[in-house]
């Protein structure tokens, strides 16, 4: 599988479901913006302001894969 990038107005995110484990991280830390149930699942849309992509930034960054990553604009 490929890489999936998905934009938001601030900040944008990557994913790579091939090295996800499935730590489930993005799902507790920023459950608006990474929803399982919704498709597309991830919505960086929702961290419209400086302080929620600063929180979506962390939140990435707890990734233990490495399957998200933050894609500036």
């Amino acid at each position: 599988m490929t890489r999936k990038y998905y934009t938001g107005p601030i900040i944008g995110v990557s994913f790579d479901a091939d090295v996800c484990q499935h730590a489930a991280e993005c799902v507790r830390g920023m459950p608006e913006v990474f929803n399982v149930s919704r498709r597309p699942w991830i919505d960086p849309g929702v961290a419209d302001t400086p302080e929620l992509a600063q929180k979506l930034r962390n939140v990435i960054g707890r990734c233990p894969s490495g399957a998200l990553r933050v894609e500036e604009r």
